[in-house]
């Protein structure tokens, strides 16, 4: 392996572990939002268990990044790739960025789908339109992208209806602990799911970088080392917490009680688990959004926030273009040489530092995050206290 391509796959690798860190922050909202909305888990206790479970959840199926590794992109006649390690490490760049870019605006938009976009950004720029696989992409991307989140709502309506029904005074205060015990066990299915499918998607890029650089066999799953990097860094992400995210996940679609979350996470987990096993590589912030909505509108419809949910769907339909534009502009730059490749890397760097700047001007921790949540607030400012 020559000088050129040895730096492109280890900075492939490093970022693919720096998106799969963006990934664990940008969506721990959609496993414990609201769970830490209703007071049923403290906010660093729910991030830590939702870390330990992102873990656990990367080791139990691998349909998801087989799917990424040998189902995107086309090959050629031969069996090879049709998309280079450079063409890769572009495709991450563009994911990182949007990922920071809607985290600083507290947008629960699609890591997976930023992730997709800035591949098939890359992949067009340097090898043409022909390297997508676009019967994939519509049949194991864009329709799980538009049915998924119906599903989950739907199904979080129904049970929000069921719950309420069945407890008939559900918001009594006897009736808040028993639902907030049962949202320590579905908020848990749902970081469990999470690690399964999202963690998944970062294995898949490094196994396709790996096959493109004749590292690996074509059409192989991801190695030990692979899975194991890929849970601790979706994992380590996941514990810090994504808590500006978690503010409007938990607190600005619809005020959410504990029957509600229940229903929301129960929803949300049973989407995602069974998307995993398909090998669907579903969006697991699509879901949860979709379920909360449904949660909602399961109580009322005023209870929904349309603008917030509208500003929502703007950023996901935004989300798959944007990554990709920025995919494509740094595999123009990055291509063809290292002075490229460390081009892109610096400004991505620097970038990610100025978002972050602006980020800690107006902070949200642990502190402030259910600012607006009718349950969790006085337990919070308890806590604090």
């Amino acid at each position: 392996m020559d000088a050129s391509l040895l730096i492109t796959v280890v900075l492939v690798v490093v970022f693919a572990l720096v998106f799969d860190f963006t990934n664990g922050f940008h969506d721990t909202a959609n496993a414990m939002a609201t769970s830490v909305a209703t007071g049923a888990l403290k906010p660093r206790t729910a991030v830590i268990i939702a870390g330990v479970l992102n873990l656990v959840g990367a080791f139990l199926s691998t349909e998801v990044a087989q799917t990424i590794s040998s189902g995107i992109i086309r090959t050629d006649s031969s069996g090879k790739e049709l998309i280079t390690p450079a063409l890769i490490f572009a495709g991450l760049i563009g994911a990182i960025l949007w990922n920071f870019v809607t985290w600083y605006l507290g947008l629960p938009s699609s890591s997976s789908h930023a992730l997709f976009g800035g591949l098939i950004g890359a992949a067009i720029l340097g090898a043409g339109v022909g390297a997508v696989d676009w019967g994939s992409v519509v049949s194991k991307i864009l329709l799980p992208a538009l049915l998924a989140p119906l599903v989950a709502g739907v199904a979080a309506l129904i049970g929000t209806v069921i719950v309420y029904r069945m407890t008939k005074q559900a918001t009594v205060p006897h009736a808040k602990p028993a639902f907030r015990v049962a949202q320590t066990v579905s908020a848990s299915l749902v970081a469990l799911a999470h690690g399964t499918s999202d963690a998944q998607k970062t294995m898949g890029v490094i196994t396709l970088t790996l096959v493109a650089a004749n590292l690996q066999s074509g059409g192989t799953g991801p190695q030990f080392w692979v899975i194991l990097s890929c849970g601790l860094a979706i994992g380590l992400g996941t514990a810090i917490g994504g808590w500006r995210i978690m503010r409007t996940v938990g607190v600005r679609i619809t005020p959410v009680e504990s029957p509600q979350g229940f229903a929301a996470e129960s929803a949300s987990a049973a989407t995602i688990l069974a998307s995993s096993h398909l090998g669907f590589p579903l969006s697991t912030t699509q879901v949860v959004s979709g379920s909360i909505v449904g949660v909602g509108l399961g109580k009322r419809l005023s209870e929904v926030h349309w603008g917030v949910a509208g500003r929502i769907g703007i950023g996901w339909v935004l989300t798959l273009p944007a990554a990709a534009a920025v995919g494509a502009l740094a595999a123009w730059i990055a291509i063809g040489s290292a002075a490229g490749l460390i081009i892109v890397a610096v400004v991505a760097a620097a970038a990610i530092g100025f978002i972050y700047w602006l980020a800690k001007k107006s902070p949200v921790d642990h502190h402030n995050v259910n600012e607006g949540a009718p349950e969790a607030a006085p337990k919070l400012q308890e806590a604090s206290a």
